[in-house]
């Protein structure tokens, strides 16, 4: 079942972490039915979905996959300031029952953002 909502991290600033933020009006456009909410790490709180995905762009993989378990960032030590505080408030809310479950659409920071719109439409039209 498609998702309803997307939060969706980047920087528009920071080229590597400015994917998800590139293919947004795409993704709007291609699901009007899903709604994308742009966000900092630290309003990640006050969501009330039992059921939370994410749209981020990760360090260190090749090609855009869904992670279902952010505990595999822990202990990370390439993490910038951005993912650990994404992170620690994710694993922290997980193990308060706030949220059952959790898919993080994961984009490699060196994607073209015609590749990451192809690859995650998929994974979006997939689900």
């Amino acid at each position: 079942m498609k998702p309803s909502k997307i939060l969706v991290f980047g920087n528009p600033r920071v080229k590597a972490d400015s994917i998800p933020l590139k293919i947004l009006p795409g993704l709007r456009k291609q699901f009007p039915d899903i709604k994308f909410d742009v966000m900092d790490p630290t309003e990640i709180i006050s969501q009330n979905d039992k059921e939370l995905w994410i749209l981020d762009t990760v360090q260190g993989i090749d090609e855009v996959k869904i992670i279902d378990n952010p505990s595999i960032f822990e202990n990370q030590p390439n993490l910038s300031v951005h993912d650990y505080d994404l992170i620690l408030d994710l694993n922290l809310l997980l193990k308060l029952g706030k949220f059952k479950e959790t898919k993080i659409i994961a984009i490699p920071q060196n994607m073209s953002k015609e590749a990451a719109q192809d690859r995650v439409s998929k994974i979006i039209s997939e689900n």
